[in-house]
């Protein structure tokens, strides 16, 4: 049996390359024999950086910018092989694995950070740049980012706000004389793994504040924040983002590099499954073995399961789900063509537990996985 094990990485705890060893180790534990082959995904979240980077014999590049609550912080990207694309993932800059648990407000954190990264790849000569966009602190709509590329947002009494999602509301003119020239030289990509809108029940303060430590009160906050900030968009530069696909992304960073980059939003995995060539290699497997940190009714929306999903069921190649944790939702999953969801936690654990012991518990999960498949091959 050939199996193809192509996971992504499991958000806080192991990496893409940390996840596919783990479960490579746990199946061959049950059985020496299988064929297996490890390739590590992404779908534009944290982690597609290096997939991309590594994957194409690229380089990395590090700086001091700003962290997602302004302390200094050293963060890095990543540029191709051919010396002509920069590949920036957020999530290095302004990124929630960046914060404890106590830290995480996004009312107060920014993109200012990825602004600078941005600044940076500018300034060495790279006129494509592809930005990363998954695992974001942050719910600012892009304001940081923006703020720190030159534009200025003005409040009711003319001076410039500050920085975070707890400002947006106060933003009642826009100034853009002041941005880098050099953006408009520049190709900007979006690699992204939601096509959620910038606002509603289905926006970034709703469906992601929460996950960066938004309170009910707070999620409230940010989405007034995120239709005012539209609506100023709209009128002084003459953008509809609010109900874009992929607007939301890295609470609505999406929109900001749209708004003031002129990005284009491009399917994060579908960019990494180009790059790596995963079609070829699913067509020539028996199994797939993909996962991630959490299965729920996201993931059929553009995430690295999603994509894999799609490529397999083109080549009628079955699919095994692992997760740190699986919703009910994520039952739909078996209308797509997966033949295994697994969550990895045996029984009631803390988080923090949790994933501090994710690479024992995906081992473990996978060798009682590679048990099963041992049966099922004869």
């Amino acid at each position: 049996m050939k199996i193809l094990i192509a996971p992504d990485s499991f958000k806080e705890s192991l990496s893409a390359r940390e996840a596919a060893d783990c479960i490579e180790k746990g199946l061959k534990s049950a059985f020496p024999k299988f064929h297996t082959k490890t390739i590590p995904l992404a779908d534009g979240g944290e982690g597609t950086l290096d997939v991309l980077v590594t994957g194409g014999g690229g380089k990395f590049i590090k700086c001091e910018v700003s962290g997602p609550l302004g302390k200094k912080i050293t963060a890095g990207y990543g540029i191709f092989s051919d010396e002509k694309t920069a590949v920036i993932e957020m999530a290095k800059a302004s990124g929630l694995e960046l914060l404890k648990l106590s830290e995480r407000n996004p009312l107060k954190t920014t993109t200012y950070g990825t602004g600078e990264l941005i600044k940076d790849a500018l300034s060495r000569g790279y006129r494509k740049i592809i930005v990363c966009i998954g695992g974001s602190a942050t719910v600012d709509g892009g304001m940081g980012m923006a703020q720190a590329l030159g534009v200025k947002f003005i409040d009711a009494i003319g001076k410039p706000t500050g920085f975070g999602g707890g400002e947006l509301n106060k933003v009642c003119r826009i100034d853009i004389s002041g941005i880098d020239r050099r953006i408009k030289k520049t190709q900007f990509i979006v690699a992204t793994d939601v096509k959620n809108p910038l606002t509603g029940s289905k926006g970034a303060a709703s469906v992601y504040g929460p996950q960066k430590g938004a309170t009910p009160a707070m999620v409230k906050v940010l989405e007034a924040g995120l239709n005012n900030f539209s609506k100023v968009i709209k009128k002084d530069l003459g953008k509809d983002v609010a109900c874009m696909p992929g607007a939301g992304a890295a609470g609505g960073l999406g929109a900001g590099l749209h708004v003031f980059c002129g990005a284009k939003l491009q399917s994060g995995i579908e960019m990494v499954s180009q790059a790596l060539n995963l079609e070829q290699h699913i067509k020539n497997s028996d199994l797939v073995i993909t996962g991630e940190g959490r299965i729920d009714g996201q993931t059929v929306c553009g995430k690295t399961i999603s994509g894999v999903l799609d490529l397999a069921t083109k080549h009628k190649v079955p699919v095994v789900c692992v997760a740190g944790s699986v919703t009910p939702e994520a039952a739909v999953l078996y209308k797509k063509g997966v033949i295994g969801l697994f969550g990895i936690v045996p029984g009631p654990m803390k988080l923090e537990e949790a994933l501090g012991k994710a690479g024992v518990l995906l081992y473990n999960a996978s060798r009682n996985i590679g048990y099963m498949l041992k049966q099922y091959r004869g």
